[in-house]
């Protein structure tokens, strides 16, 4: 089963994908056979990736020695286009994580959606979602992941603007297409050189030529093509600048947050990082690019996490500041820290979202935290996944978030500068806005107009399961030495440094504690706040004011020169097009004048024309005899 699973590997993507066949064309009007139907599909998704990860095991597949399957697509000139599926700890890791997450997304969602007239189209949607990243995952070329990866943008148009009768969400979704676009761009232009200059996109065989192309020929070039495709990584990933669009990904489905916040859309940058990894750390300016944009991601999305006042924009600006911790880790050469901590997120962030799905479930879709309160005890269950979830995030022991973070923060210091002392600013501040949302939502006072109630079995039971993986897979990633499976090439055991971990908790209690006097003892409300910070908090509030900068950037210049490139297409380009046509148009009208019938005015202009003739035949007759002498000279 371990061989079959292993050289079938490339059916893991097209279950969901033939789930989306079969349900977008003929059962999205059967609710409850689109989610069985999804469900199922995924569940083989899932039970194919567990063979695949321990075949990895047993028959000795490394991150230097993968296990490839594929075929040529076609060729352009010189340039083979491959497709297939690319096997090794790291592919396997995330086929597990992603299927897993997805999965249990699914269960959830069949109860979440269950009077939602939409539900058979969203199980279409989001099956095709899971096939396209797990298409990723399995790439076998830049070529390929690429294809993938513009499946993933698209999909997450499909889902973000689901409700598409809202403007809000048509708006968010194209906001999210098109800020990602801008990554993408780059991106493709960095595969383009890629293929250019090296003659193949093949993960493998790159992995071979670049270290003798840099030593050859320097870093210049690979620097350039590793900063254009980390633009790439920085939309998808929702890394600043190109943050903005995460925070709208909120109008979609609750569910949908869940996988796009948690283990798949998000993820593809921090993965994609990391399969290039050959290509990046060759670059020290590259990577020193990464360690700076993920550890200024970090702080920044936390800084704006701490004044938010709905549910899951706390969380979406969580997801953001701690994909700046995977991305600053990557770029400190901490390649098994961050793919850690991307598992270890992959489950509790996908809990958090639950929760907040469940809670709102329960509250009529209330989303403002500040009309919630006292949770506690009408959601016990929803209350003890928060406070797991909570407690992971921050980084406290055991869970699992301390044992990933830990070694980030551990490479942090190793690595000198300010990226430590920022990225434990930025924990202490994960730390106080995540008990700030605990405080408020769950211990605080009832501010609700709707009685809460606890969900079902559907979405109670994979909130359950998401709290036990965040309890263990920290312990059995450390233990089970998770570094030594998943690793760019070196495998290295991590160990916990006492002092990393300890001051790493030390700064998270003390999140809680401030956050528990502010928030706890103080009760300060966003009033409150506003009129004590003022100018300070309303910065902080409204995200640094970015949105509105990028909104006037594209009034002010690019409306100004898509209104200038308009005056120029109809007056000038327009114009001599338009006078060419006239032209035409006076032409036939003047020569049509004459054919009107009459055959008297025919042999008129027929005569005119004759006599016409003969006189100029006549006078260049004689202008060529005066000319060479001839008689009548």
């Amino acid at each position: 089963m371990f061989t079959f699973a292993l050289t079938h590997a490339y059916l893991i993507p097209l279950f969901p994908a033939l789930a989306f066949l079969l349900i977008g064309p003929f059962t999205r009007n059967d609710k409850k056979l689109s989610a069985t139907i999804a469900i199922f599909m995924m569940s083989l998704s899932f039970i194919f990736s567990i063979f695949v990860a321990m075949a990895t095991q047993m028959y000795g597949i490394t991150m230097n020695h993968p296990f490839v399957i594929q075929v040529i697509w076609a060729h352009v000139a010189d340039l083979p286009l491959t497709m297939g599926i690319f096997v090794d700890p790291l592919t396997a890791m995330m086929l597990v994580v992603v299927t897993l997450v997805s999965l249990l997304v699914y269960i959830y969602s069949a109860s979440y959606m269950a009077d939602d007239p939409g539900m058979g189209r969203f199980f279409a949607f989001i099956s095709l979602f899971s096939a396209t990243m797990l298409g990723l995952v399995g790439a076998v070329s830049f070529l390929q992941l690429y294809v993938f990866w513009e499946g993933v943008g698209l999909c997450s148009y499909l889902l973000i603007g689901f409700y598409y009768e809202k403007v809000k969400a048509r708006e968010a979704a194209k906001k999210a297409f098109i800020t990602t676009r801008i990554g993408d761009f780059g991106m493709l232009v960095g595969i383009i050189i890629l293929a250019v200059t090296f003659g193949t996109t093949d993960f493998l065989e790159l992995r071979a030529i670049v270290p003798y192309y840099v030593m050859a020929t320097g870093t210049t070039m690979i620097t350039v093509i590793g900063l254009l495709l980390f633009m790439g990584a920085i939309g998808k990933s929702g890394q600043f600048p190109l943050h903005v669009w995460l925070l709208d990904a909120m109008e979609g489905p609750t569910p949908t947050s869940a996988l796009i916040h948690a283990a798949t859309m998000v993820a593809a940058g921090v993965f994609l990082v990391a399969r290039a990894y050959f290509i990046f750390s060759e670059s020290a300016i590259a990577m020193d690019f990464i360690t700076g944009i993920g550890t200024f991601t970090a702080i920044f999305a936390a800084c704006i996490a701490v004044t938010q006042t709905k549910f899951k924009s706390v969380l979406a600006y969580s997801t953001i500041s701690q994909l700046g911790f995977m991305m600053a880790a990557v770029g400190l050469g901490a390649f098994s820290a961050s793919m850690f901590h991307l598992v270890t997120h992959a489950f509790f962030k996908a809990m958090l979202f639950l929760c907040a799905g469940a809670i709102m479930h329960a509250l009529h879709e209330e989303t403002n935290i500040f009309r919630m309160g006292g949770l506690y005890k009408k959601m016990p269950l929803t209350f003890v996944c928060m406070v797991v979830g909570v407690l992971a995030i921050s980084g406290i022991p055991p869970f699992s978030g301390f044992f990933s973070k830990d070694e980030i923060l551990a490479a942090a210091m190793h690595a000198g500068g300010p990226v430590y002392a920022v990225l434990l600013a930025a924990s202490f501040l994960t730390a106080f806005y995540m008990m700030r949302l605990l405080i408020i939502a769950f211990l605080g006072k009832n501010h609700s107009k709707y009685e809460a109630h606890e969900v079902d079995a559907f979405m109670r039971w994979p909130m359950l399961l998401l709290a036990v993986l965040t309890l263990i897979t920290g312990l059995a990633g450390y233990y089970g030495g998770f570094s030594l499976w998943v690793n760019n090439g070196t495998p290295v055991h991590a160990a916990l440094e006492p002092a990393v971990a300890v001051t790493g908790t030390a700064v998270s209690l003390a999140g809680f504690i401030a956050a528990y006097i502010v928030y706890g003892v103080a009760h300060i409300s966003r009033k409150v706040a506003l009129r004590r910070y003022g100018f300070l908090y309303s910065l902080v509030y409204n995200k640094f004011y970015i949105d509105e900068l990028y909104d006037f950037f594209r009034r002010r210049f690019v409306y100004a020169l898509a209104y200038a490139l308009d005056w120029v297409d109809i007056h000038i380009f327009g114009g001599i097009m338009n006078g060419l046509g006239a032209y035409a148009l006076g032409t036939s009208a003047l020569l049509a004048a004459p054919a009107n019938g009459q055959v008297q005015r025919y042999l008129l202009f027929f005569y005119a024309g004759v006599a016409i003739l003969l006189v100029a035949a006549l006078y260049w007759t004689v202008r060529i005899l005066s000319y060479t002498g001839g008689v009548l000279g």
